[in-house]
């Protein structure tokens, strides 16, 4: 029988007051589970870790049973985030996530039945888990062991979403007016027309070697790098007239990816490290990813 892969998403309360005082307890199911468990307590964050696990079902039909998932990821991560949160009020030092996630994965591993594959965590937004960053570590390519896993490991994959507003005409030199009109529609405006563009940059990065490589590894790395080179050349921008970058290129959803990619993967890999991927909406309905 071919494997079969799980995914269960476990939403958590994470409060400073969890491993602090003795009436909250991060493994109580007596909640609303749908906000999270426990149930928030004063000024709380909510996060959700989503688990993958990969393997044979057993008789019963389960690969894995998804109340154990649960218990497991409360009780060993709850309290990491709590305490972390709970360092950061006390510090003002931010928690290294992927440090923390690295150190989640060895915790939990053990504690399933079936393998785990890849485990990534993200903040709530909205009642929803936020679209804008994540942490992800993918073990499934990885020969690495557990207890081979360093604390910022090679299989980490960071994900932030950015915005910015253009305006833009689609259109084509080499083809007539006529045909431009009946290809492109109303998005051959001759005055162009205008969208609030969102942008996900998907960035693994490798094993930090020192603690003081640490900085280089975050999310604060991303956004520099993503505001210089997309946001101040493209916001507020006629990609047509103001950005050499669309001189000779249709600034379609596809070709505004590619352009991002090019713009920003020499930039990451000059850094030690290197992008994935880019994802550009051009509205909440349409949006392209490449490398696909």
């Amino acid at each position: 029988m071919e494997a079969f892969s799980l995914t269960r998403t476990v939403r958590l309360c994470v409060s400073p007051l969890i491993g602090a005082h003795s009436r909250t307890d991060a493994t109580n199911v007596a909640a609303n589970g749908l906000l999270g468990v426990p149930a928030p307590l004063g000024i709380a964050a909510i996060a959700e870790i989503a688990v993958t696990c990969v393997g044979t079902p057993a008789a019963s039909g389960y690969l894995v049973d998804i109340a154990i998932i649960d218990r497991v990821i409360r009780a060993e991560a709850t309290p990491r985030l709590s305490a972390g949160l709970r360092a950061e009020c006390e510090t003002g030092v931010p928690t290294a996530m992927p440090a923390l996630l690295a150190e989640l994965a060895r915790a939990v591993a053990p504690l399933l039945p079936a393998k785990l594959t890849r485990l990534s965590w993200s903040p709530m937004c909205g009642g929803a888990q936020s679209p804008f960053r994540s942490v992800t570590i993918d073990l499934s390519p990885s020969t690495l062991t557990l207890s081979e896993l360093p604390a910022m490991p090679h299989q980490l994959l960071l994900t932030e979403t950015f915005e910015f507003a253009a305006s833009h005409r689609l259109h084509l030199s080499d083809r007539s007016d006529a045909d431009n009109q009946a290809l492109f529609g109303k998005c051959n405006n001759p005055n162009g027309h205008g969208h609030n563009y969102r942008i996900e940059v998907a960035v693994a990065m490798n094993h930090a070697t020192n603690a003081n490589d640490r900085q280089s590894h975050d999310f604060t790395t991303i956004q520099r790098v993503v505001h210089q080179e997309i946001v101040t050349r493209f916001d507020h921008r006629h990609l047509n007239l103001d950005c050499p970058e669309f001189a000779t290129r249709n600034p379609s959803v596809e070709n505004i990816a590619v352009v991002c990619y090019e713009l920003l993967a020499p930039r990451f890999a000059s850094i030690d490290s290197r992008l994935e991927f880019v994802r550009v909406w051009e509205t909440d309905k349409t949006s392209c990813r490449y490398p696909a």
